[in-house]
């Protein structure tokens, strides 16, 4: 077995303000605010204080706070109670909690038939200079 770098866990927390797009190998957990694109080769969850106006891309997606964009979830879309989704939404399995508020269109296709989540290696990054 190879030793390469965990890509962790990446965290934006309460009162941070991200602009921008941002992708990560791994998974994140956001509990600020991000203005842009997030895209995640593993998981994205939202806290309840999360607030997202910008596209989500991820193998999983848990929502406790606010989205105004697309989501699309190549595994598992979960609604918590407090979320608010505003925009479209893809994935293979749904889960919505009691509360939950959504508005937008759904699509549920299997996993297979999903666009392809990014895959970001560490090599792949150090190529691009970041």
């Amino acid at each position: 077995m190879k030793n390469e770098p965990s890509a962790g866990i990446n965290l934006i927390g309460v009162g941070t303000v991200l602009e921008g797009k941002l992708r990560t190998p791994g998974d994140i957990q956001i509990d600020g605010k991000v203005m842009g694109e997030i895209t995640a080769s593993q998981n994205i969850s939202i806290g309840a204080s999360g607030d997202i106006d910008g596209n989500v891309n991820a193998r999983n997606v848990t929502i406790g706070g606010k989205i105004k964009g697309t989501i699309v979830a190549q595994e598992k879309l979960m609604f918590q109670s407090k979320a608010v989704v505003r925009g479209d939404i893809r994935a293979a399995k749904l889960v919505i909690d009691e509360g939950a508020l959504f508005d937008g269109n759904c699509t549920m296709a299997e996993a297979k038939q999903m666009p392809s989540v990014v895959e970001l290696k560490p090599e792949a990054r150090r190529a691009e200079g970041r």
